[in-house]
């Protein structure tokens, strides 16, 4: 892979993919707090800037662009078999998210801006630290690093190290692209679903900052945290992790939603009070595949799935699953007739022992089910004879 951003991989291979991208001056470990976790439910893929980490100076010369920065970025990306990826960045990566999602929309299919701009000041200040670097080196940068990054007290060593280690040539190059960085005329094309995230002690990127492209983007969200400075997956993983997750749940709430849908909010939420960190990841998968996925195809009906489902739970002898599948089967418009020539069907290409004993599943919630439907309906009479023997209004 020479020529590539220097990453890492972590998570299911068969998981969406998220790529993370980090700020100037820091590498990868910036998301070493907040990747395992997203790996739960996520590929994530987090890279180092060119000259940064473990990424060759020599991916970036003087005069590059966010736009560069991105294209390396789209490369990684080609390299490891992503046509569509989500994006988080900070600072500067945050500008590559952007970049990515004006110039490239088809490839993003979440975008989470943290700690960053549309635009960063203007080039003077950009080009005079450039000057400065190419002159100087980075140990006088470093030095004042935790001041610009955390709030008074906080550090992370591991960064301000990688600050001081990190090529001069290369970022200086990276403040060339911060210098000649300005979409905020753009930012209103960005369809992607997007987050920003601000810290409210942030002097680099101020929170109006991150309002600014809230106010641009349709459909954006902004969260703010408090106790962040300019590098907050460092300095309040735990909040960006919240603020992630909640940003993040499009496929597991699309098919939590057809979940209660079809197997009803009751048996949900048990499952759901059930979860334990042990299981916790297994539910994603079931929300997030099983549901967010196969269900919501639109290839065959709910109809014509809940029959699949009978004749599979059938086949199986998963006794527990099917009559949660029966009760699913009706409302998703089954007649109790249409269940039953499903399970006819299955003694032929199943078995008369596995048909008979789901026929007996079937007909224990068939009957629960009718004699909840006709106590439904007696309550519901009976409100109809209360509300008929309270008096009128008086005259």
């Amino acid at each position: 892979m020479t020529g590539l951003l220097h990453h890492r991989v972590e998570g299911s291979e068969t998981a969406p993919p998220l790529l993370l991208g980090p700020s100037l001056g820091t590498s990868y470990a910036l998301w070493d707090r907040v990747a395992p976790e997203l790996s739960a439910f996520r590929r994530v893929v987090r890279f180092d800037l060119p000259g940064h980490g473990g990424s060759a100076p020599e991916l970036i010369g003087p005069g590059a662009t966010v736009g560069d920065l991105a294209g390396l970025v789209l490369d990684l990306a080609d390299a490891l078999g992503l046509e569509r990826f989500g994006y988080a960045g900070v600072s500067l990566g945050g500008a590559v998210g952007l970049h990515l999602a004006v110039h490239h929309p088809e490839r993003l299919t979440t975008l989470a801006v943290l700690c960053s701009s549309a635009h960063f000041g203007g080039a003077r200040p950009w080009e005079e630290r450039a000057a400065l670097v190419r002159r100087e080196g980075l140990e006088g940068l470093a030095a004042g690093a935790d001041a610009r990054w955390f709030t008074p007290g906080f550090t992370v060593p591991r960064l301000v190290r990688d600050h001081r280690e990190a090529a001069p040539a290369a970022y200086a190059a990276c403040c060339d692209a911060l210098a000649a960085f300005d979409l905020r005329g753009r930012l209103a094309a960005i369809t992607a679903p997007t987050l920003l995230v601000a810290g409210r002690e942030d002097p680099a990127t101020p929170p109006a900052h991150l309002r600014e492209i809230a106010d641009a983007v349709p459909g954006a969200t902004l969260v703010e945290l408090p106790g962040a400075s300019h590098l907050a997956p460092a300095e309040r993983p735990e909040a960006v992790l919240t603020a992630l997750r909640s940003h993040l749940a499009g496929d597991a709430g699309r098919g939590m939603e057809v979940r209660r849908a079809v197997l009803g909010d009751g048996h949900v939420d048990r499952a759901q009070q059930r979860q334990s960190p042990f299981t916790a990841r297994f539910q994603d998968f079931i929300s997030r595949y099983a549901w967010g996925e196969i269900w919501t195809d639109p290839t065959l009906t709910r109809r014509e799935r809940s029959m699949i489902t009978l004749t599979a739970l059938t086949a199986h002898g998963h006794h527990e699953e099917l009559a949660l599948h029966v009760r699913a089967a009706l409302r998703n418009g089954l007649t109790p007739e249409e269940i039953g020539a499903v399970l006819l069907q299955t003694a032929v290409y199943c078995g008369v022992p596995a048909a008979n004993a789901a026929f007996a599943t079937a007909q224990r919630v068939l009957s629960e089910e009718a004699r909840a439907k006709e106590a439904r309906a007696e309550e519901v009479r009976a409100e109809e004879v209360r509300g008929e023997e309270r008096p009128g209004p008086g005259f």
